[in-house]
């Protein structure tokens, strides 16, 4: 398979007719029915129906069209990323939800002063995403909820973010001390979205199954955002990051948590051995901003 194939069947499945994607393409219908029969060859499968009107994708030509896409992103930026030392070009950085509120808007802003030719790509993504981003090399670096984990990767820079209690300000006294899940075993809760945070879901349930109960959750909600919108709204009681507290919200309160997990972080990761002058540039100012959120979070908590 060749680039040229893959650019082929994008233009085919966006005009939906190989005479509109062969006008498209400055080329002869029957050479494009040749490049697109040898695509399907090599995947094994037909990639499109044919019908009077023109064509359209079949299952598998719906799931190859957005690898397909990133390909040929990633081949069309090759250059760029291998554009001079390092301090201009393009910097694909994944990273939490969470962290678009706190470590991105500072990181960014160093990141256009200090290197004003570089390109940012930005990826909102899961923590288990940006790992395998990383090691098949369609990210730069990442800002995860998680440690290391693979052996091609690093975390050069980490804070413990442990989850802590958010709840509705009209039904917690002012922070003292850490408080015992086990006195909220029949309270309501609101939750992350499983599908949408996995880790945070897990880790809520792992909380308070370790305090003796299964929360009873009657609300969810997608982001850290959502979520302290909905307690502030009087909906239940939530486990979120500590660095939520950073985040200003109005009408909840947030508490300390008894024993709580351990490997509970936000991290830099970055792919092993990537000696270019950016990624390496990102460890002192992401320690450097962690150091500060920190600060910042233990004086609130």
């Amino acid at each position: 398979m060749e680039l040229r194939h893959l650019r082929y069947f994008i233009a085919v499945a966006e005009t939906g007719s190989l005479s509109r994607a062969a006008e498209k393409l400055f080329i002869a219908q029957p050479p494009l029915s040749v490049q697109i029969r040898q695509l399907e060859e090599e995947m094994g499968q037909p990639l499109f129906v044919r019908h009077p009107k023109g064509v359209r994708l079949t299952a598998a030509g719906e799931a190859l069209m957005p690898e397909a896409r990133a390909l040929l992103d990633r081949a069309g930026h090759l250059k760029d990323r291998l554009q001079g030392d390092g301090t201009s070009g393009v910097l694909a950085l994944g990273y939490v939800p969470s962290a678009s509120s706190t470590v991105l808007p500072a990181l960014v802003r160093q990141l256009r002063a200090a290197h004003p030719a570089l390109r940012i790509e930005l990826r909102e993504m899961i923590s288990s995403a940006q790992t395998e981003a990383l090691v098949a090399g369609h990210l730069d670096a990442g800002i995860a909820r998680s440690p290391a984990r693979h052996p091609r990767v690093v975390a050069p820079a980490q804070m413990d973010d442990p989850f802590c209690l958010v709840s509705p300000a009209v039904e917690s006294p002012a922070p003292r001390g850490a408080i015992d899940l086990r006195v909220l075993a029949e309270q309501d809760f609101v939750a992350f979205t499983r599908h949408r945070g996995p880790a945070y879901f897990d880790q809520s349930i792992h909380l308070c199954a370790r305090a003796g109960f299964s929360p009873r959750i009657r609300y969810e909600a997608s982001t850290v955002h959502g979520v302290l919108d909905l307690v502030a709204a009087g909906l239940g009681h939530a486990l979120v990051p500590q660095s939520a507290v950073l985040l200003g919200r109005t009408g909840v309160a947030f508490r300390r948590i008894r024993s709580p997990a351990q490997d509970q972080v936000l991290a830099l990761l970055r792919r092993k051995g990537d000696a270019r002058a950016v990624p390496q540039w990102l460890d002192p100012a992401v320690r450097a901003i962690f150091a500060q959120m920190a600060q910042r979070m233990a004086t609130e908590l």
